[in-house]
């Protein structure tokens, strides 16, 4: 076999690779049994089995994807990562192993558009996923739509500190006797600024640190609990008592549509007309 042939079955063989190891995390449990110049993969029920060349499961085991052990082959922690890195385009491999992306629906000056959003760009992502000892989810869906709500107004508000040399010219300059300043934010920064300015004193002083850290300045809980020197596990119960402060300020409870009168008295406590008729003295009498 000359080099070129020896270079194609190498590369057929790690071609082979992601093939192999969806297939053993998909139809767990595996069983491996010879075959010629290769292996049989079979599974359970009625599953179609699979033949594989000696090489490329060889490879798989030898970069720890798949392991054979007395239950039969099963696939690593290693193999979703790696199957994720091998179904995209190489230039986005590595970066979307670490996303998890879905489309969500907004609306951009009044048109609906479909977005894609990776979810854990944001800690909330993450925070979204706790669950408590229960089952039950740590934050629920109206927090969660609090802090994002939170975050967009951050963000029209323009009070993300600028990390990058600004290239565009400027439409405005500043002359003298000119206020500057706010006077340069367009009508939509300042609303937006003035619904966060609310949103904090709904929160109160007291949570609306942890609130813009996580929510707008993107720190995770580590890095909050670190920064103001607070115990483990201690910035998410924080957090949590703000977003859920918070999701009252956007959405307040209803209090009903009619207003009740409350009267405390006992039965006949209410004099009748006919009781003050009869009581009343007649003409000419003395009043008792």
């Amino acid at each position: 076999m000359n080099d070129k042939a020896i270079e194609e079955a190498r590369a057929a063989t790690i071609k082979d690779v992601p093939r192999l190891v969806r297939y053993v995390a998909s139809h767990a449990p595996v069983r491996m049994e010879p075959a010629d110049a290769g292996v049989m993969l079979r599974s359970g029920g009625d599953r179609p089995s699979r033949h594989f060349p000696q090489g490329t499961f060889d490879l798989a085991c030898s970069l720890g994807l798949v392991v054979l052990d007395a239950s039969g082959v099963r696939a690593t922690a290693e193999a979703p990562a790696f199957l994720r890195r091998a179904l995209l385009a190489p230039e986005e491999a590595f970066q979307e192993q670490h996303r998890e992306t879905e489309n969500r629906t907004i609306s951009v000056d009044g048109i609906r558009e479909t977005v894609r959003v990776n979810r854990l760009e944001s800690p909330l992502g993450a925070i979204a996923r706790l669950k408590e000892k229960s089952g039950q989810v740590f934050l629920p869906p109206e927090a969660i739509a609090a802090g994002e709500r939170l975050h967009a107004d951050f963000t029209r508000a323009q009070l993300q500190p600028r990390l990058t040399m600004a290239y565009e010219p400027q439409l405005s300059a500043k002359t003298k006797g000119r206020a500057g300043g706010t006077a340069d934010l367009s009508d939509t920064a300042l609303a937006a600024r003035q619904r966060v300015g609310r949103a904090m004193e709904a929160i109160g002083p007291e949570l609306c640190g942890v609130a813009l850290d996580v929510c707008c300045f993107q720190k995770g809980l580590e890095i909050v609990e670190r920064e103001r020197q607070w115990p483990v596990r201690s910035a998410k119960l924080m957090l949590r008592a703000a977003l859920m402060a918070l999701a009252r300020h956007y959405a307040p409870p209803s209090r009903g549509t009619a207003r009740q009168n409350h009267v405390w008295g006992a039965e006949g406590y209410r004099p009748e007309a006919g009781d003050l008729v009869a009581r009343r003295p007649a003409v000419g009498q003395p009043r008792p």
